[in-house]
């Protein structure tokens, strides 16, 4: 809508401007064309898409062109409305020239036959024109011949309006001899139903154009429009008399639907009928210098309101299409005027429509038809029951009062005002943001730029007097922070001003801004605060792992050379984890035991840091202790266990593999407690120990614990670990004992140290996320007993 007069297009000029209407005839064609549904089905399901995203009627309207046509959006200055994307994957376009004549199209081929003939008649004005663009799109694809459009009149009949491929003779013919009530063109208009001409299907193939005895059945013939009577009847004349296949004939159905918008937005249009009041109101509003509108509601068979008929318009009136005034009355609200379909006026007409209480809806931007304008009009729309209709009003923003508004709402948002002082007479100016962000009244009046150092705090007071100051003797701009206290506490605030100077250089005036950045400065404190929690959190768990690790190292000291034990040969292996600071629980032993035996042991305490190597100690120690005092494997396990129940606060699990190894003998001894077994290589072969029963330490009271023997042979090795060295995130922990069991057997060649660093380097690839602790036990052979130093 605009008061602006509307240009007037040069007679034959093409407007610039399609016409809302005709976008909203063709948009309904388009639907009903791939839907199927009657022109009334298609108008509703338009309101409705553009309800739903949000959007006007006629944006909806070239969405729909645009996405059915495959083409890009039409250019703003063609169509006066915001630009649409078009669809991003547009469907395949097969080459008519190569369907022929006689084939149907595939169902691809037939959509993009759709498609172009939409494209095409888009921009159609005249019958006589449409039947041209129909015949260019149709002949070679379809094999149609000729095109004829017959156009209903108002009182009755038909006349020919438009032609192209139909000899003169004949195209005079039916210009002086329209179709005759009951021929198939005055059936097609009466019916609603196409009429398609007999083939080979039926009993004889149909005449060609200018028999006279065939001139109306000659060709298809289908209802063009979308009113309770078709506009018109579109004959489609085929090659040689070839009857339509199926398909196509299903494909001209949509084509006969996608020009019901050429054909219904071109012909005469329906207005209400006149009644005793409509002089009256039309003569009100004539006399109004304002923009004004009488309309009536259109409802549906449910009652539901779809549109509004303009009863009567003021000459200050201007739809998008130039038409203005008188000449709006008959048309339809929202093709005239497709903003107003924008879901909260819609329903604000709606209300006022019902109750009678008075609607007015939010500012909003309209287009106007000539477009020169850089920037879109904005209106304020209001409506009032007017009988059993509404009078429909609106007033235009004007620019200076949106520039105002757009300030109010950068302050608002932004949390800062705008100031202003006169240097010469002393005058300060606040906008209302900045009474607000010094919390004081607007009757108190704004303070003096000398005094606002004075409502500081103090630690602020003597920069922000320093820039002042210079700002209004040497006109040197600041940029100061600073806090003031108010009612609400304490506000970090910016000031920003600069000066304007008169020729000589003198400072006249100043101006700048105050914002409050009470919230930033909130923000930036907690950060901080944060950073420091957490260097300091950090720096206390680096010293507690320091700790840790000097405590481990003490208790856990690692041999440098391998330990000889009763005629073993012992290489250790300890490997921290690599992620966290903290320090595990893993340990090791592996001693000569006072009656000639050897005592080796591998252990590992859930939980990692002091606690756990305190545990640790406790146990390492404790085993050590009591099996040198002559207690059995399985006892010391039992006693460990209590230890572990009754000590230490969380209480603490550990699991541990105990072995005793008789070198008189070659026998093995060993127990377990819910610790991954040993592994024996012998021969190049490896094999896991049958686990005899054992259960974590500190679980449960008195849990059962079995021994098991093993004889050994010169060469043998045993493997004790902790279950760092076999654990995955990603896998179970059978795969992780197959993968060990794998790794030893191939690196078995070599004795000790020499074999256990492939080993580890193959086990342990990537991030280690547990302690490693490995004992690697071998029996040596006779002769390497004697070659030993010690032996």
């Amino acid at each position: 809508m605009t008061t602006d007069p509307a240009r007037s297009a040069e007679a034959g000029a093409v407007p610039d401007v399609v016409a809302p209407e005709a976008v909203l005839e063709r948009a309904k064609g388009v639907v009903m064309a791939l839907t199927g549904v009657t022109a009334d089905a298609a108008h509703a399901e338009l309101l409705r898409r553009a309800r739903d995203a949000g959007r006007t009627l006629l944006d909806e309207c070239w969405i729909t062109l645009d996405r059915a046509m495959d083409r890009p959006p039409v250019a703003a200055a063609s169509r006066r409305t915001p630009s649409i994307p078009s669809p991003a994957s547009p469907v395949r376009e097969s080459s008519p020239a190569s369907w022929g004549s006689a084939p149907a199209p595939t169902e691809d081929a037939g959509a993009a036959l759709l498609r172009q003939v939409g494209r095409a008649l888009v921009s159609v004005r005249t019958p006589m024109e449409l039947a041209r663009r129909l015949r260019e799109h149709l002949a070679d694809s379809l094999g149609v011949e000729a095109v004829a459009v017959f156009t209903a009149l108002p009182g009755g009949g038909l006349e020919l309006s438009g032609h192209a491929g139909v000899a003169g003779e004949l195209a005079d013919r039916w210009r002086e001899t329209p179709p005759p009530e009951g021929s198939p063109v005055a059936a097609v208009v009466e019916t609603r139903e196409p009429y398609w001409p007999v083939g080979s299907a039926g009993a004889a193939p149909s005449r060609r154009p200018g028999d006279p005895a065939g001139a109306w059945d000659s060709g298809a013939w289908l209802p063009v429009g979308t009113g309770d009577r078709p506009a018109a009847a579109l004959g489609l004349l085929p090659h040689a008399g070839r009857p339509f296949p199926p398909r196509t004939r299903e494909l001209l159905r949509a084509v006969a639907r996608l020009c019901s918008g050429a054909l219904g937005a071109s012909g005469p249009r329906t207005r209400l009928s006149e009644d005793a009041s409509r002089p009256t109101v039309q003569a009100v509003l004539g006399a109004l210098p304002e923009a004004a509108l009488a309309l009536a509601p259109l409802r549906a068979a449910s009652g539901q309101v779809e549109d509004y008929r303009i009863e009567a318009a003021s000459p200050a009136v201007v739809g998008l299409t130039g038409l203005g005034g008188q000449d709006l009355v008959g048309l339809r609200l929202l093709e005239s005027f497709p903003a107003l379909a924008d879901e909260h006026t819609w329903q604000g007409l709606l209300h006022a429509l019902a109750t009678g209480e008075p609607f007015e809806g939010d500012p909003m931007a309209y287009p106007s038809p000539d477009g020169d304008s850089a920037e879109l009009p904005t209106f304020a729309v209001r409506a009032r029951r007017l009988g059993d209709g509404l009078l429909l009003t609106w007033s235009r923003y004007e620019i200076a009062e949106r520039q105002e508004q757009r300030l109010s709402d950068v302050q608002r948002l932004g949390n800062l005002g705008w100031t202003n002082w006169n240097l010469l007479t002393g005058e300060v100016n606040w906008s209302p943001q900045v009474f607000r962000i010094f919390d004081r009244s607007s009757a108190d009046g704004p303070v003096p730029y000398h005094e606002l150092p004075d409502q500081v705090l103090a630690e602020d007071r003597p920069a922000l007097g320093r820039a002042v100051r210079s700002l209004a003797s040497e006109g040197e701009a600041f940029d100061v922070p600073f806090r003031i206290r108010t009612a609400h506490g304490v506000r970090h605030l910016r000031a920003v001003a600069e000066a304007v100077t008169d020729p000589q250089g003198t400072p006249v005036e100043a101006h700048g801004f105050v914002q409050d950045l009470t919230a930033q400065r909130s923000a930036e404190l907690a950060l901080m605060e944060s950073e420091r929690m957490m260097l300091t959190q950090h720096g206390m768990l680096r010293a507690e792992r320091s700790l840790a690790g000097r405590l481990q190292q003490a208790l856990l000291p690692l041999p440098h050379k391998p330990v000889r034990p009763a005629g073993l040969r012992v290489d250790v292996a300890y490997l921290p984890a690599q992620s966290g600071i903290q320090v595990g629980g893993d340990w090791f032993s592996a001693i000569e035991l006072p009656d000639g035996d050897a005592l080796c042991v591998v252990g590992d305490v859930a939980g990692h840091g002091i606690d756990a190597v305190a545990t640790m100690a406790q146990l390492r120690f404790t085993a050590k202790g009591m099996v040198i005092t002559g207690s059995s494997l399985t006892g010391a396990l039992s006693r460990l266990n209590a230890l572990l129940l009754h000590t230490g606060e969380p209480r603490a699990t550990a699991t541990m593999v105990l072995a005793r190894y008789n070198p008189r003998e070659r026998k093995l001894v060993w127990a377990q407690a819910g610790h991954p077994p040993p592994l024996l290589l012998r021969d190049g072969e490896a094999r896991f120990l049958q686990r005899p029963t054992g259960m974590l330490l500190g679980a449960v009271q008195s849990p059962p614990f079995q021994e098991a023997e093993c004889l050994l042979e010169p060469g043998d090795r045993i493997l004790l670990y902790t279950d760092g060295l076999i654990e995955r995130p990603s896998e179970g922990i059978d795969a992780g004992l197959q993968r060990l069991a794998a790794a030893a057997a191939g690196h078995d060649e070599q004795p000790g140290s020499a074999s256990l660093g492939p080993l580890l380097a193959e086990m342990l690839e990537g991030e280690r996320r547990d302690d490693v602790c490995v004992l690697d036990i071998r029996v040596e052979q006779e002769q390497e007993q004697e070659q030993r130093p010690d032996a």
